[in-house]
């Protein structure tokens, strides 16, 4: 950890035309770092990715007249591949902001958990980490990765908000996305004490397994396509977007596909930060709460869509499933598929220190966090009933697919952050969680990313 640290602060490359002495940044800034980043789920991440700002005159400081962000990185352990492009202004049309995007994603080693989170797979003989990523051999020297698959993604997406008031915005958008799922695409293993490289059994897989159920259908198993269109509204009454000090930033919109397998979805968020006025040499502290709720109303989202989670404005490059940084930090990259979940992210602040390094301004924080959610809407409850009254031995490596009486159980979990900022805007983020809903429970999570969760 303290060598990422230090790695973060010499590594920022940063250009900067007509900075100045006060804490007021100027004209262009770039921010540019290695990807080093990790999460339990796809490894380390090798390649760059970077922010670069216009400031202008320093009117707007510490929000950026314009936001360009990039990145081109590979992930260790899945081989995950991401390249992304994304443009963010509120000035570039007076009383507007744009958000577009440009990504192109591929996993050949996708974990793919069933559904509807501790429902799923119940009364297991055996921890789930014995049939992920196992590559203990079996007698046709095929290794085990049980919840294995493969998908590939190309999303486009622009969100337009026009202002209706000083804090309230009318939003609308639209997003293409592209997917092509299939059986894990493995580049192989070794085994020590073997020659040779081995692979895995794609034959001997959940995604396999549910397809021969029928909780995967054939128009969906290979992916599709999906083109949703989202409206409206957004109140914010922030001092500053990347961290704010105090304000609300609240949501509500619909989202819906117009492509094959049709639906639509509500989605409310509402963020509160409120300013603890202690006033430590770095700063006030900060109390920040998020409450969501996102539910499927008409139609049924398909298999390649039921990960996604909706946003007018996206923080990170992926923005997907409950679980991972994205929504219950601790839990396995997107852990909960289902068509309804209500959350709550709550966590505390705490600038450290703050400091000149390279004529840019930094500061050091932390953030002890709580997490928790709820399904509010199961995804194929009756196909997973009815499919869990079946003789599925002869499908599955343990008993029972589902048990309908975990639907309702609270998922929580717990942990810290440490935060690096540049000029307010440019975050590394290291964090540390743990789940304590044992269902779901994965050891220690830890992820090393950009940004404030929320």
């Amino acid at each position: 950890m303290k060598r990422f640290l230090i790695c973060t602060l010499l590594l920022a490359v940063t250009v900067s035309a007509f900075a100045q002495e006060k804490e007021v940044k100027t004209g262009w800034s770039l921010g540019l770092l290695p990807t080093a980043t990790y999460s339990v789920d796809n490894g380390f991440q090798a390649g760059a990715f970077g922010d670069i700002y216009n400031y202008g005159d320093g009117t707007t400081y510490p929000d950026p007249l314009h936001k360009i962000s990039w990145e081109a990185s590979y992930f260790t352990k899945s081989h995950r591949m991401r390249l992304y492009l994304a443009y963010d202004s509120k000035y570039l049309i007076p009383n507007m902001r744009i958000n577009a995007s440009v990504t192109y994603m591929t996993d050949p080693l996708y974990s793919f958990w069933g559904y509807n989170g501790g429902a799923s797979l119940a009364h297991l003989d055996k921890p789930y980490t014995e049939y992920w990523t196992n590559k203990t051999l079996d007698n046709s020297n095929k290794g085990l990765n049980y919840f294995g698959m493969s998908r590939q993604m190309l999303r486009v997406l622009a969100n337009v908000q026009g202002r209706i008031t000083d804090n309230l915005n009318w939003a609308a958008g639209v997003n293409f996305w592209n997917w092509k799922l299939g059986d894990m695409k493995d580049t192989g293993f070794s085994v020590e004490g073997k020659e040779g490289k081995f692979y895995y059994d794609p034959e001997k897989t959940l995604y396999r397994d549910y397809q021969k159920l029928g909780l995967i259908t054939d128009s969906e198993k290979n992916g599709g396509n999906a083109l949703e269109l989202n409206a409206g509204f957004v109140f914010d009454t922030r001092d500053m977007e990347a961290a704010p000090n105090r304000g609300i930033w609240a949501e509500a919109y619909l989202n819906g596909n117009v492509l094959d397998h049709k639906y639509l979805k509500a989605c409310v968020y509402f963020r509160h930060y409120i300013d603890i006025p202690i006033h430590l040499p770095a700063g006030d502290p900060v109390f920040a709460y998020r409450l969501a709720w996102q539910q499927t109303i008409a139609g049924e989202t398909p298999l390649y869509m039921i990960q996604n989670n909706p946003l007018l404005v996206q923080r990170n490059m992926i923005s997907e499933g409950f679980g991972s940084s994205n929504t219950i930090r601790g839990l396995r990259e997107n852990r909960i598929l289902t068509e309804g979940f209500a959350w709550a992210n709550t966590e505390l602040r705490v600038k450290l220190v703050n400091f000149k390094l390279f004529n840019q301004f930094f500061y050091i924080a932390m953030n002890p966090f709580f997490d928790a959610g709820v399904i509010t809407k199961p995804y194929r409850a009756a196909e997973l009933e009815a499919a869990s009254r079946k003789n599925v031995a002869t499908y599955m490596p343990f008993g029972n697919i589902y048990d309908a009486s975990k639907v309702g159980d609270i998922v929580y979990s717990a942990g810290a952050g440490l935060k690096i900022a540049m000029n307010q805007n440019f975050i590394v983020s290291v964090e540390l969680a743990k789940c304590f809903y044992e269902p779901l429970y994965a050891g220690m999570w830890l992820g090393i990313g950009i940004n404030y969760q929320f």
